[in-house]
Protein backbone atom coordinates (compact mmCIF):
# COMPACT_ATOMS: atom_id res chain seq x y z
CA UNK A 1 0.00 0.00 0.00
CA UNK A 2 1.37 3.42 -0.96
CA UNK A 3 0.86 6.03 1.78
CA UNK A 4 2.06 9.55 1.15
CA UNK A 5 3.61 11.65 3.84
CA UNK A 6 1.33 14.45 4.99
CA UNK A 7 3.47 15.79 7.83
CA UNK A 8 4.38 18.92 5.90
CA UNK A 9 1.47 21.04 4.79
CA UNK A 10 1.23 23.01 1.56
CA UNK A 11 0.39 26.31 3.26
CA UNK A 12 -3.04 26.18 1.65
CA UNK A 13 -5.78 24.81 3.88
CA UNK A 14 -7.85 23.35 1.05
CA UNK A 15 -4.87 21.62 -0.55
CA UNK A 16 -3.99 20.24 2.88
CA UNK A 17 -7.56 19.02 3.28
CA UNK A 18 -7.43 17.29 -0.08
CA UNK A 19 -4.18 15.59 0.92
CA UNK A 20 -5.52 14.50 4.31
CA UNK A 21 -8.66 13.08 2.72
CA UNK A 22 -6.54 11.14 0.24
CA UNK A 23 -4.50 9.64 3.09
CA UNK A 24 -7.67 8.47 4.84
CA UNK A 25 -8.85 6.78 1.65
CA UNK A 26 -5.51 5.09 0.97
CA UNK A 27 -5.45 3.75 4.52
CA UNK A 28 -9.07 2.86 5.26
CA UNK A 29 -10.39 1.66 1.90
CA UNK A 30 -7.28 -0.21 0.83
CA UNK A 31 -7.60 -3.77 -0.49
CA UNK A 32 -4.01 -4.95 -0.33
CA UNK A 33 -4.53 -8.17 -2.25
CA UNK A 34 -6.01 -6.53 -5.34
CA UNK A 35 -4.42 -3.07 -5.09
CA UNK A 36 -7.94 -1.62 -5.22
CA UNK A 37 -10.39 -0.02 -2.79
CA UNK A 38 -13.48 -1.15 -0.94
CA UNK A 39 -16.85 0.33 -1.88
CA UNK A 40 -17.49 1.55 1.67
CA UNK A 41 -15.77 1.95 5.02
CA UNK A 42 -16.44 -0.03 7.04
CA UNK A 43 -17.32 -2.78 4.57
CA UNK A 44 -21.04 -3.37 4.31
CA UNK A 45 -21.40 -7.15 4.87
CA UNK A 46 -24.66 -7.23 2.91
CA UNK A 47 -23.28 -5.61 -0.24
CA UNK A 48 -23.27 -7.86 -3.30
CA UNK A 49 -22.03 -7.42 -6.83
CA UNK A 50 -24.66 -6.12 -9.26
CA UNK A 51 -24.47 -4.69 -12.77
CA UNK A 52 -23.34 -8.01 -14.19
CA UNK A 53 -23.75 -8.35 -17.90
CA UNK A 54 -25.58 -11.68 -17.69
CA UNK A 55 -28.30 -10.13 -15.47
CA UNK A 56 -28.39 -13.25 -13.28
CA UNK A 57 -29.42 -13.05 -9.65
CA UNK A 58 -26.47 -11.89 -7.58
CA UNK A 59 -25.02 -14.06 -4.84
CA UNK A 60 -21.38 -12.91 -4.81
CA UNK A 61 -20.14 -10.69 -2.01
CA UNK A 62 -18.67 -7.42 -3.23
CA UNK A 63 -14.97 -7.36 -2.46
CA UNK A 64 -13.86 -4.11 -4.12
CA UNK A 65 -15.42 -0.94 -5.45
CA UNK A 66 -17.12 -0.42 -8.76
CA UNK A 67 -15.39 1.61 -11.43
CA UNK A 68 -17.43 4.73 -10.70
CA UNK A 69 -16.07 5.31 -7.17
CA UNK A 70 -12.60 4.27 -8.32
CA UNK A 71 -12.78 6.93 -11.05
CA UNK A 72 -13.48 9.47 -8.28
CA UNK A 73 -10.14 8.60 -6.65
CA UNK A 74 -8.47 8.92 -10.05
CA UNK A 75 -9.91 12.37 -10.77
CA UNK A 76 -9.13 13.50 -7.22
CA UNK A 77 -5.47 12.52 -7.56
CA UNK A 78 -5.25 14.27 -10.94
CA UNK A 79 -6.68 17.44 -9.40
CA UNK A 80 -4.28 17.28 -6.47
CA UNK A 81 -1.35 16.81 -8.82
CA UNK A 82 -2.55 19.73 -10.97
CA UNK A 83 -2.91 21.97 -7.90
CA UNK A 84 0.48 21.14 -6.38
CA UNK A 85 2.67 19.73 -9.20
CA UNK A 86 4.09 17.55 -6.44
CA UNK A 87 5.82 14.53 -7.95
CA UNK A 88 4.57 12.22 -5.20
CA UNK A 89 1.06 12.46 -6.65
CA UNK A 90 2.37 11.74 -10.11
CA UNK A 91 4.05 8.67 -8.67
CA UNK A 92 0.84 7.60 -6.95
CA UNK A 93 -1.05 7.93 -10.22
CA UNK A 94 1.55 5.99 -12.18
CA UNK A 95 2.25 3.20 -9.72
CA UNK A 96 -1.02 2.69 -7.86
CA UNK A 97 -4.03 4.32 -9.48
CA UNK A 98 -3.34 3.35 -13.10
CA UNK A 99 -2.49 -0.24 -12.23
CA UNK A 100 -5.71 -0.52 -10.26
CA UNK A 101 -7.68 1.01 -13.09
CA UNK A 102 -6.25 -1.58 -15.48
CA UNK A 103 -8.10 -4.28 -13.56
CA UNK A 104 -11.39 -2.93 -14.91
CA UNK A 105 -10.14 -3.00 -18.52
CA UNK A 106 -12.19 -5.29 -20.78
CA UNK A 107 -10.59 -6.06 -24.13
CA UNK A 108 -12.46 -9.32 -24.73
CA UNK A 109 -15.52 -7.58 -26.15
CA UNK A 110 -15.59 -5.32 -29.21
CA UNK A 111 -14.67 -1.69 -28.49
CA UNK A 112 -12.42 -2.24 -25.50
CA UNK A 113 -13.21 -0.09 -22.47
CA UNK A 114 -13.50 -0.16 -18.70
CA UNK A 115 -16.28 -2.32 -17.28
CA UNK A 116 -18.17 -1.62 -14.08
CA UNK A 117 -16.45 -4.26 -11.93
CA UNK A 118 -12.95 -5.77 -12.22
CA UNK A 119 -12.47 -8.41 -14.88
CA UNK A 120 -11.32 -11.01 -12.32
CA UNK A 121 -15.03 -11.38 -11.54
CA UNK A 122 -15.98 -12.00 -15.18
CA UNK A 123 -17.87 -9.70 -17.57
CA UNK A 124 -19.92 -6.84 -16.14
CA UNK A 125 -21.97 -4.01 -17.59
CA UNK A 126 -20.13 -1.28 -19.47
CA UNK A 127 -21.43 2.23 -18.91
CA UNK A 128 -20.72 5.01 -21.36
CA UNK A 129 -20.72 7.63 -18.61
CA UNK A 130 -18.28 5.67 -16.42
CA UNK A 131 -15.84 5.63 -19.32
CA UNK A 132 -16.38 9.34 -19.93
CA UNK A 133 -15.34 10.24 -16.38
CA UNK A 134 -12.21 8.13 -16.74
CA UNK A 135 -11.43 9.53 -20.20
CA UNK A 136 -11.76 13.13 -18.99
CA UNK A 137 -9.27 12.42 -16.19
CA UNK A 138 -6.94 10.76 -18.70
CA UNK A 139 -6.93 13.76 -21.01
CA UNK A 140 -6.41 16.04 -18.00
CA UNK A 141 -3.46 13.91 -16.96
CA UNK A 142 -2.08 14.06 -20.50
CA UNK A 143 -2.32 17.85 -20.39
CA UNK A 144 -0.22 17.84 -17.22
CA UNK A 145 2.38 15.25 -18.22
CA UNK A 146 2.35 15.25 -22.06
CA UNK A 147 2.58 11.45 -21.83
CA UNK A 148 0.83 10.27 -24.99
CA UNK A 149 -0.14 7.00 -23.29
CA UNK A 150 -2.92 8.93 -21.53
CA UNK A 151 -4.00 10.73 -24.67
CA UNK A 152 -4.15 7.50 -26.67
CA UNK A 153 -6.22 5.78 -23.99
CA UNK A 154 -8.66 8.72 -23.90
CA UNK A 155 -8.99 8.54 -27.69
CA UNK A 156 -9.66 4.80 -27.46
CA UNK A 157 -12.38 5.41 -24.87
CA UNK A 158 -13.91 8.15 -27.00
CA UNK A 159 -14.38 5.59 -29.78
CA UNK A 160 -16.16 3.23 -27.39
CA UNK A 161 -18.35 6.06 -26.07
CA UNK A 162 -19.51 7.07 -29.54
CA UNK A 163 -20.29 3.46 -30.38
CA UNK A 164 -23.21 4.18 -28.05
CA UNK A 165 -24.59 6.87 -30.38
CA UNK A 166 -27.61 5.92 -32.47
CA UNK A 167 -30.28 7.58 -34.60
CA UNK A 168 -32.98 6.61 -32.09
CA UNK A 169 -34.55 9.81 -30.73
CA UNK A 170 -32.65 11.72 -33.40
CA UNK A 171 -29.24 10.98 -31.91
CA UNK A 172 -27.60 10.90 -28.53
CA UNK A 173 -25.55 8.38 -26.57
CA UNK A 174 -27.11 5.60 -24.54
CA UNK A 175 -26.35 5.23 -20.84
CA UNK A 176 -25.29 1.57 -20.75
CA UNK A 177 -24.10 -0.77 -23.50
CA UNK A 178 -26.09 -3.68 -22.07
CA UNK A 179 -29.24 -1.67 -21.30
CA UNK A 180 -30.02 0.54 -24.26
CA UNK A 181 -33.28 1.88 -22.87
CA UNK A 182 -32.52 5.58 -22.48
CA UNK A 183 -30.23 8.42 -23.47
CA UNK A 184 -29.10 10.39 -20.48
CA UNK A 185 -27.65 13.79 -19.82
CA UNK A 186 -24.89 12.03 -17.86
CA UNK A 187 -23.80 10.08 -20.95
CA UNK A 188 -24.01 13.00 -23.39
CA UNK A 189 -22.89 16.13 -21.53
CA UNK A 190 -19.52 14.69 -20.42
CA UNK A 191 -19.03 13.36 -23.95
CA UNK A 192 -19.10 17.00 -25.10
CA UNK A 193 -16.52 17.95 -22.46
CA UNK A 194 -14.33 15.03 -23.50
CA UNK A 195 -14.54 15.90 -27.19
CA UNK A 196 -13.69 19.52 -26.47
CA UNK A 197 -10.64 18.52 -24.44
CA UNK A 198 -9.57 16.13 -27.21
CA UNK A 199 -10.00 18.90 -29.76
CA UNK A 200 -7.88 21.26 -27.68
CA UNK A 201 -5.21 18.55 -27.34
CA UNK A 202 -5.16 17.41 -30.98
CA UNK A 203 -6.72 20.22 -33.08
CA UNK A 204 -8.68 17.53 -34.93
CA UNK A 205 -11.96 19.04 -36.13
CA UNK A 206 -13.83 15.75 -35.86
CA UNK A 207 -13.89 16.18 -32.09
CA UNK A 208 -15.23 19.72 -32.30
CA UNK A 209 -17.92 18.61 -34.74
CA UNK A 210 -18.98 15.78 -32.44
CA UNK A 211 -19.01 18.13 -29.45
CA UNK A 212 -21.34 20.56 -31.23
CA UNK A 213 -23.60 17.75 -32.42
CA UNK A 214 -23.84 16.11 -28.99
CA UNK A 215 -24.32 19.43 -27.20
CA UNK A 216 -27.19 20.40 -29.47
CA UNK A 217 -28.92 17.04 -29.08
CA UNK A 218 -28.68 17.25 -25.28
CA UNK A 219 -29.94 20.82 -25.20
CA UNK A 220 -32.82 20.07 -27.55
CA UNK A 221 -33.96 16.96 -25.71
CA UNK A 222 -33.09 17.33 -22.03
CA UNK A 223 -32.98 21.03 -21.14
CA UNK A 224 -35.92 22.27 -19.06
CA UNK A 225 -36.96 25.46 -20.87
CA UNK A 226 -38.44 26.89 -17.67
CA UNK A 227 -35.11 27.22 -15.88
CA UNK A 228 -32.42 25.84 -18.26
CA UNK A 229 -31.40 23.14 -15.76
CA UNK A 230 -31.20 19.63 -17.17
CA UNK A 231 -33.49 16.63 -16.82
CA UNK A 232 -32.04 13.18 -16.30
CA UNK A 233 -32.88 11.12 -19.39
CA UNK A 234 -35.15 10.40 -22.31
CA UNK A 235 -36.29 6.82 -22.89
CA UNK A 236 -36.75 5.27 -26.30
CA UNK A 237 -40.54 5.68 -26.05
CA UNK A 238 -40.04 9.44 -25.76
CA UNK A 239 -40.75 9.68 -22.03
CA UNK A 240 -38.57 12.24 -20.24
CA UNK A 241 -37.46 11.46 -16.69
CA UNK A 242 -37.59 14.94 -15.21
CA UNK A 243 -35.47 14.34 -12.15
CA UNK A 244 -32.66 16.87 -11.88
CA UNK A 245 -29.16 16.37 -10.52
CA UNK A 246 -26.45 18.98 -10.12
CA UNK A 247 -23.83 17.10 -12.14
CA UNK A 248 -25.95 16.99 -15.29
CA UNK A 249 -26.31 20.76 -15.37
CA UNK A 250 -22.70 21.15 -14.28
CA UNK A 251 -21.41 19.25 -17.27
CA UNK A 252 -23.55 21.25 -19.68
CA UNK A 253 -22.23 24.45 -18.11
CA UNK A 254 -18.66 23.29 -18.65
CA UNK A 255 -19.47 22.07 -22.15
CA UNK A 256 -21.01 25.41 -23.09
CA UNK A 257 -18.07 27.42 -21.78
CA UNK A 258 -15.52 25.23 -23.58
CA UNK A 259 -17.45 25.56 -26.82
CA UNK A 260 -17.64 29.32 -26.35
CA UNK A 261 -13.90 29.60 -25.68
CA UNK A 262 -13.05 27.67 -28.84
CA UNK A 263 -15.70 28.99 -31.24
CA UNK A 264 -16.36 32.47 -29.87
CA UNK A 265 -20.10 31.86 -30.34
CA UNK A 266 -21.76 33.87 -27.56
CA UNK A 267 -24.85 31.66 -27.37
CA UNK A 268 -22.83 28.89 -25.73
CA UNK A 269 -21.80 31.27 -22.95
CA UNK A 270 -25.36 32.54 -22.56
CA UNK A 271 -26.57 28.95 -22.29
CA UNK A 272 -24.02 28.22 -19.57
CA UNK A 273 -24.95 31.31 -17.59
CA UNK A 274 -28.66 30.51 -17.80
CA UNK A 275 -28.05 26.94 -16.66
CA UNK A 276 -25.87 28.13 -13.77
CA UNK A 277 -28.62 30.48 -12.62
CA UNK A 278 -31.33 27.85 -13.03
CA UNK A 279 -29.28 25.25 -11.17
CA UNK A 280 -28.69 27.72 -8.35
CA UNK A 281 -32.39 28.52 -8.07
CA UNK A 282 -33.44 24.87 -8.23
CA UNK A 283 -30.92 23.30 -5.86
CA UNK A 284 -29.78 25.87 -3.33
CA UNK A 285 -31.67 25.55 -0.04
CA UNK A 286 -31.17 27.15 3.34
CA UNK A 287 -30.43 25.10 6.45
CA UNK A 288 -30.01 26.32 9.99
CA UNK A 289 -27.95 23.89 12.02
CA UNK A 290 -24.69 25.46 13.17
CA UNK A 291 -25.86 28.79 11.83
CA UNK A 292 -27.79 29.64 8.69
CA UNK A 293 -26.20 28.24 5.55
CA UNK A 294 -27.10 27.71 1.91
CA UNK A 295 -26.34 24.32 0.37
CA UNK A 296 -26.54 22.77 -3.06
CA UNK A 297 -28.93 19.98 -2.06
CA UNK A 298 -27.49 17.01 -3.93
CA UNK A 299 -24.89 14.30 -3.41
CA UNK A 300 -21.22 15.25 -2.84
CA UNK A 301 -19.89 13.82 -6.10
CA UNK A 302 -22.69 15.41 -8.13
CA UNK A 303 -21.79 18.73 -6.52
CA UNK A 304 -18.09 18.25 -7.23
CA UNK A 305 -18.92 17.75 -10.91
CA UNK A 306 -21.14 20.84 -10.79
CA UNK A 307 -18.13 22.70 -9.41
CA UNK A 308 -16.16 21.81 -12.55
CA UNK A 309 -18.72 23.70 -14.60
CA UNK A 310 -19.05 26.61 -12.20
CA UNK A 311 -15.29 27.06 -12.01
CA UNK A 312 -14.92 26.95 -15.80
CA UNK A 313 -17.68 29.57 -16.09
CA UNK A 314 -16.12 31.76 -13.40
CA UNK A 315 -12.84 31.82 -15.33
CA UNK A 316 -14.74 33.52 -18.17
CA UNK A 317 -17.40 35.72 -16.58
CA UNK A 318 -15.83 36.19 -13.08
CA UNK A 319 -19.20 35.85 -11.33
CA UNK A 320 -18.38 34.57 -7.83
CA UNK A 321 -21.98 34.00 -6.71
CA UNK A 322 -22.27 30.30 -7.44
CA UNK A 323 -18.73 29.36 -6.48
CA UNK A 324 -18.93 31.11 -3.11
CA UNK A 325 -21.76 28.87 -1.94
CA UNK A 326 -19.88 25.74 -2.94
CA UNK A 327 -16.79 27.05 -1.18
CA UNK A 328 -18.82 27.75 1.95
CA UNK A 329 -20.42 24.30 1.74
CA UNK A 330 -17.03 22.62 1.56
CA UNK A 331 -15.85 24.63 4.57
CA UNK A 332 -18.94 23.65 6.51
CA UNK A 333 -18.61 19.97 5.54
CA UNK A 334 -15.03 19.90 6.80
CA UNK A 335 -16.11 21.25 10.19
CA UNK A 336 -19.35 19.36 10.74
CA UNK A 337 -19.73 16.37 8.41
CA UNK A 338 -16.58 14.34 9.06
CA UNK A 339 -16.60 11.42 11.49
CA UNK A 340 -13.90 10.24 13.91
CA UNK A 341 -12.02 8.69 10.97
CA UNK A 342 -12.08 11.92 9.00
CA UNK A 343 -14.61 10.53 6.50
CA UNK A 344 -17.58 12.33 4.99
CA UNK A 345 -21.22 11.30 4.75
CA UNK A 346 -23.40 12.26 1.82
CA UNK A 347 -25.10 14.98 3.90
CA UNK A 348 -22.71 17.91 4.17
CA UNK A 349 -24.90 19.60 6.78
CA UNK A 350 -23.80 16.98 9.31
CA UNK A 351 -27.39 16.21 10.31
CA UNK A 352 -27.22 12.61 9.10
CA UNK A 353 -24.24 10.28 9.35
CA UNK A 354 -23.94 7.23 7.10
CA UNK A 355 -23.03 3.99 8.84
CA UNK A 356 -21.07 2.90 5.79
CA UNK A 357 -19.11 5.75 4.23
CA UNK A 358 -19.18 5.49 0.44
CA UNK A 359 -15.84 5.75 -1.35
CA UNK A 360 -17.24 8.14 -3.96
CA UNK A 361 -18.61 10.56 -1.34
CA UNK A 362 -15.06 10.86 0.01
CA UNK A 363 -13.00 10.59 -3.16
CA UNK A 364 -14.82 13.56 -4.68
CA UNK A 365 -13.71 15.72 -1.76
CA UNK A 366 -10.09 15.31 -2.85
CA UNK A 367 -11.01 16.94 -6.14
CA UNK A 368 -13.23 19.60 -4.59
CA UNK A 369 -10.67 20.77 -2.04
CA UNK A 370 -7.87 20.59 -4.61
CA UNK A 371 -9.81 22.75 -7.05
CA UNK A 372 -10.79 25.20 -4.30
CA UNK A 373 -7.15 25.41 -3.28
CA UNK A 374 -6.17 26.06 -6.88
CA UNK A 375 -8.85 28.72 -7.40
CA UNK A 376 -7.47 32.07 -8.50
Amino acid sequence: MMILSCQKGFGNKNIDRANITLQHILRLYNVEKEGLFTETYPINPNQQVTYLADNKEQTKKQEVSYLWPYSGVFSGCVSLYRATRDEKYKGLLEHRIMSGLAQYWDNKRASACYQSYPVFNGPSDRFYDDNEWVAISLIDLYTLTKDTMYLNKAIQLQRFIYSGWSDDLGGGIFWCEQKKYSKNTCSNAPAVVLCMKLFMATSQNKYLDLAKKTYQWTKNNLCDPSDFAYWDNKSLNGHIAKEKFTYNSGQMIQAGVLLYKVTGEKQYLIDAQKTAEGTFNYFVKEHNIHGEMQFYDDSPWFNAILFRGLKTLFEVDHNKTYLKIMKDDAEYAWKYDRDKNGLFSKDWTGKEQDKYKWLLDNACMIELYSELGNLN
